[in-house]
C-alpha cells in the first residue's frame, strides 16, 4: 500500500502544530484528516477508513486516553501513537494500556514521526505481496485464525488485536521451545526498548486471559530468557 492510500487520523488541539503536522504528512503522501479535540476526533473517526491515529494526549473536551479506550472498543487493530508532552513513566505505560503502538514525547522532529509511522504501517497495512493465506492453527482446544485475528473456543470467538495475533503466531510457531523475549520484541514492535517491554508485558497478559479459558493451554514465563507455549496441536 502507497502512502497515498493511507488515511491518517491526527487529533490536535494547538492549531499551529496541526496543520504544520496535517500540511507534512499530506506533502509526504498520507490523506490526514485534523480533528482539534477528543470529541470531533471520535466522530471523525467512527465515520471510518482510517489506517492510523495520531493523537495528542492533553486535550479540550475528552482527552486522548479517552479517545483511544474508545476506538480500542470499535476497533482493536488500527494502530494508534501518542503525542504528548508528558515523558512520565507512568503516563506512558497508561498510554499503552489504553491501546497505543507507540508514544512520542514533544517536541519531536515530524521527521521522527514519519518514520515511527512506517515502522508501525509496516507491521500492520496490508502488503499485496503477502497475501498468501495462512491455515487455521490448533492451540490446544481454540482453532487460532491469524488472517481473520479471531480465537476461537466452542464456538465463542475473542477477536484479536495486531500485536495479540503476531504475537500468538510466533508462540505458535515456537511451541515448546523458549521465545526469546528481545526477539519478540523486535519483530514485533521493533525495538526492544523499556517502554515497548512494558507493552508486550499488557499484551502477554491479555493473551493469557484469553487462553486460560483452556486448562490445557499454558503460557509459561522462562525466567531470564522469555516465554514458553505448552499446548497440544
Amino acid at each position: 500500500m502507497s502512502a497515498e492510500n493511507i488515511k491518517v487520523l491526527l487529533t490536535e488541539d494547538d492549531p499551529n502544530l496541526g496543520m504544520l503536522l496535517r500540511e507534512y504528512l499530506n506533502a509526504k503522501g498520507y490523506d490526514t484528516t485534523l480533528a482539534e479535540n477528543g470529541k470531533i476526533g471520535y466522530e471523525t473517526f467512527m465515520q471510518g477508513g482510517f489506517d492510523i491515529c495520531i493523537l495528542d494526549v492533553m486535550m479540550p473536551i475528552k482527552d486522548g486516553f479517552t479517545l483511544a479506550e474508545e476506538i480500542r472498543q470499535t476497533d482493536k487493530q488500527v494502530p494508534i501513537i501518542f503525542l504528548t508532552a508528558k515523558s512520565m513513566k507512568d503516563d506512558k505505560l497508561k498510554g499503552f494500556q489504553s491501546g497505543a503502538d507507540d508514544y512520542i514525547t514533544k517536541p519531536f522532529s515530524m521527521d521522527e514521526l514519519l518514520m515511527r509511522m512506517q515502522a508501525i504501517l509496516r507491521r500492520t497495512v496490508p502488503n499485496s505481496n503477502k497475501n498468501k493465506k495462512r491455515d487455521n492453527i490448533k492451540v490446544g482446544n481454540f482453532i487460532f485464525d491469524y488472517d481473520g485475528q479471531q480465537l476461537k473456543l466452542n464456538g465463542d470467538t475473542q477477536r484479536l488485536t495486531t500485536k495479540e495475533a503476531n504475537l500468538l503466531l510466533m508462540f505458535c510457531e515456537n511451541r515448546f521451545d523458549v521465545l526469546d523475549r528481545n526477539y519478540a520484541l523486535n519483530k514485533v514492535w521493533g525495538d526492544d526498548n523499556y517502554y515497548n517491554s512494558r507493552s508486550m508485558d499488557v499484551y502477554i497478559a491479555k493473551l493469557r486471559k484469553y487462553l486460560s479459558k483452556d486448562p490445557e493451554v499454558e503460557l509459561v514465563n522462562v525466567h531470564g530468557k522469555g516465554f514458553k507455549l505448552l499446548a497440544k496441536e
